[in-house]
């Protein structure tokens, strides 16, 4: 296919993996400060909010982050700078179990019930929507989902459909198919992306055991212990955690892909073709299914919530800008 937009990646930062990985080096992680907020839940667990303040009447963003990311991973930190010189306000919902502690932002902070988060889980985003709205009643709202959080979003949208009280959003490198992106990662070049997250993924799975041995009874420690890839690790823990019967049946049940074709609010969605964590052709396959409320974009180059122009002491985070400039237009 051709790609619709042009985006000139820096000329001493070729390819997927300098493009993915650089901004994750280099890039600060307290470019905001936050208003810390901890919400309990239906459930009787409680979600950690990190809110950037504003003008009262200002637009209202919320952000949701990646797998294994929180409010202060390095691309939400770009996101919410360029949300802060607009004025705007904005809350970041950290996944339960993914916000971490100020004092030391690679800690995260367990949430208290016998469950984490997966790829299509949506109650959590409804809730702090539904409260941002109350709060807010005379506010547009919009949205901005990145990789794991951008399929969260575009679940959600398509759920909700015409209902979705948003008036546009974003998702920035979505993995639209799940089971595809699972096996993608299994090539030698995947697995040490997978690794990164794996080490967490496991001392959380193995956290929530020895504080709730019942889980015991559902998920399997020892796959788990062992688990080399995403898929397995989500055969063993993520899958039956959440009721799901197997990992397959878990990423055919939160594949966004199987839900853009409902989503009727503004969005846009933003993927580069040689992006290294997801699999290939499925924002194709996503263009291919989704109503006409859905632009799916691609770029040639740009790696995975990568992106990255200029020099190396000024460098620009283009899609992130892309986004907040496409929404902006439709406030």
């Amino acid at each position: 296919m051709s790609n619709d937009l042009v985006f000139e990646p820096s000329w001493w930062l070729r390819g997927p993996h300098l493009q993915t990985i650089w901004g994750v080096l280099t890039r600060s992680r307290r470019m905001v400060p936050y208003v810390r907020e901890r919400v309990e839940t239906p459930d009787g667990d409680e979600l950690i909010l990190d809110h950037l303040p504003g003008p009262p009447d200002s637009p209202y963003v919320l952000v949701m982050h990646g797998l294994e990311g929180s409010s202060y991973s390095v691309y939400i930190q770009g996101l919410m700078s360029l949300i802060s010189r607009r004025g705007w306000r904005a809350t970041v919902m950290n996944f339960r179990y993914c916000a971490r502690d100020p004092r030391n932002v690679r800690r995260a902070i367990p949430n208290r019930t016998k469950r984490l988060y997966h790829s299509g889980e949506t109650t959590d985003f409804h809730f702090v929507l539904q409260r941002t709205i109350a709060q807010n009643p005379e506010v547009p709202i919009i949205a901005v989902g990145v990789s794991l959080g951008g399929n969260v979003l575009l679940k959600y949208l398509g759920e909700q459909g015409s209902d979705a009280p948003i008036r546009a959003a974003a998702a920035l490198s979505v993995p639209f198919d799940l089971a595809g992106g699972a096996r993608h990662l299994e090539s030698p070049v995947g697995r040490i992306y997978s690794e990164r997250f794996l080490r967490t993924l496991r001392r959380k799975a193995l956290d929530v055991a020895r504080r709730f041995p019942e889980v015991e009874e559902v998920m399997d420690l020892s796959a788990a212990r062992s688990a080399r890839s995403i898929w397995s690790f989500d055969d063993a823990c993520t899958a039956p955690l959440h009721g799901f019967d197997d990992a397959a049946d878990y990423y055919a049940r939160s594949s966004s892909l199987n839900f853009v074709d409902k989503v009727a609010v503004p969005t846009l969605c933003l993927s580069s073709e040689d992006d290294p964590l997801v699999a290939p052709g499925c924002a194709v396959a996503a263009r291919s299914r989704a109503s006409s409320a859905v632009e799916v974009q691609m770029t040639s180059s740009g790696g995975h919530v990568g992106f990255v122009s200029g020099l190396p002491w000024s460098c620009r985070y283009w899609a992130e800008e892309y986004c907040i400039q496409w929404m902006e237009k439709r406030l």
